[in-house]
């Protein structure tokens, strides 16, 4: 090669790596034009405001829509959500699989992994390291930022205690695998300060919601927490969905008030708007859900008095019509008789926010025989299984006779 064709050679090489270095820019920048959902601080981390919970998602077979399931997750990161919270229990078994497959796209560290220890399968305190450990292998990581007891009630806190649970987690705090350690909760005031007392805890998980926070006491956990110094995870913050839809005159209050904002986005932003309270979970089930949480809370402002009056106006509507109040966690499932109980309430759900008595006997004859509400022998071991604490037995009468009445 020749001086002049050197210099061309240079000449063409500097052009393009400056064209490949302009382009990169573009690129950068259009990713930081990209709006990102609001964060708050926890400790010295920067955590979006809703996190993504991984126990309602879309499924294919029986089994998480992996395919689904990533372009959910992958609209949400590429908005700022950050925070991913699954379980043991969650969709029998599959969601820790899910979400280690979905996540393993991205750098650990770009996001914050939330998973629980199941109290209630634990027979000894040496089943709880190999869990933990085949956690960490489902979901595909050597940590876990956020890890939780799960579902403390009178029973499993009795295991907890008997199975040095607690003890035995702390002491994979030490070894890095635990980054801060928790608990959630389904049940009295009293018990969750009798849990407070007892251990040091990172933070708490429980259910907010603008239906619990009078009808539960919910307040009275949220109070008893924030006197603790425990910052607050919120999980149903819109109670299972029912928060979602409404009845019809329960919804037409808040679109009176905010024609473009979705029921779900209002009661999202009450839990949000409680100071102790650092991220708000969802269960997200298709990527429309994503798009309006991200949406929600780009901007995010907490609900302002006028909003909070307005909510509540709509919410005492809502109660009045009867709805049951579960929401579809089913813990109640592996009923001895089959019944499909929370099935049988979202179709009594539906018809009390409609009212539509045909779409009723549609939806009800829909589920098979039997696995419909009228087969409950009243035997109570669901009951015993709800964190509501509902009398499931007496709504399952309450629905087959509902039923029976219109049909």
């Amino acid at each position: 090669m020749n001086r002049r064709q050197f210099l061309k050679s240079a000449l063409f090489t500097t052009i393009g790596t400056v064209v490949l270095a302009a382009c990169k820019k573009v690129a950068t920048d259009t990713k930081n034009l990209i709006d990102k959902v609001f964060t708050k601080k926890y400790k010295n981390l920067d955590i979006s405001v809703v996190g993504f919970g991984m126990m309602r998602l879309p499924q294919k077979d029986g089994e998480p829509d992996i395919e689904k399931t990533q372009s959910m997750v992958d609209y949400a990161i590429e908005h700022g959500i950050n925070y991913f919270d699954t379980a043991w229990f969650y969709h029998n078994g599959k969601s820790e699989l899910a979400t280690g497959t979905v996540l393993s796209k991205y750098p650990r560290k770009s996001y914050y992994l939330a998973d629980k220890m199941p109290l209630r399968i634990l027979k000894d305190k040496t089943e709880v390291i190999p869990i933990f450990e085949e956690q960490l292998k489902k979901c595909q990581t050597n940590y876990f930022d956020f890890y939780l007891t799960h579902n403390i009630n009178k029973r499993e806190w009795k295991v907890l205690k008997e199975c040095n649970v607690y003890e035995q987690l702390l002491e994979k705090k030490k070894e890095g695998k635990i980054k801060y350690l928790g608990f959630s909760i389904h049940d009295t005031p009293e018990l969750l300060e009798e849990v407070v007392n007892t251990y040091k805890w990172d933070f708490v998980q429980l259910p907010i919601n603008p239906i619990d926070w009078t009808t539960v006491d919910a307040k009275r956990q949220y109070d008893i927490a924030t006197k603790a110094g425990i910052p607050i995870v919120v999980m149903n913050p819109l109670k299972g969905g029912q928060l979602s839809t409404l009845t019809e005159k329960a919804a037409e209050i808040l679109k009176a008030e905010k024609p473009s904002a979705s029921p779900s986005s209002w009661s999202l932003r009450y839990s949000a708007s409680l100071p102790n309270v650092f991220v708000v979970l969802s269960g997200m089930s298709e990527l429309e859900q994503v798009i309006d949480n991200v949406k929600t809370f780009i901007n995010f402002k907490p609900l302002s008095q006028n909003e909070q009056a307005v909510l509540s106006k709509a919410i005492n509507v809502y109660n009045s019509s009867g709805a049951i109040s579960c929401t579809y966690c089913q813990y109640c499932t592996g009923c001895p008789v089959g019944i499909d109980i929370p099935k049988n309430f979202l179709i009594y759900n539906q018809y009390k926010s409609n009212n539509r008595k045909d779409r009723f006997i549609i939806a009800y004859e829909t589920i098979k025989e039997e696995n419909r509400a009228d087969k409950c022998i009243n035997c109570g071991i669901c009951k015993n299984k709800c964190p509501q604490k509902l009398d499931i037995p007496s709504l399952l009468k309450e629905v087959s006779n509902v039923y029976k009445s219109l049909k």
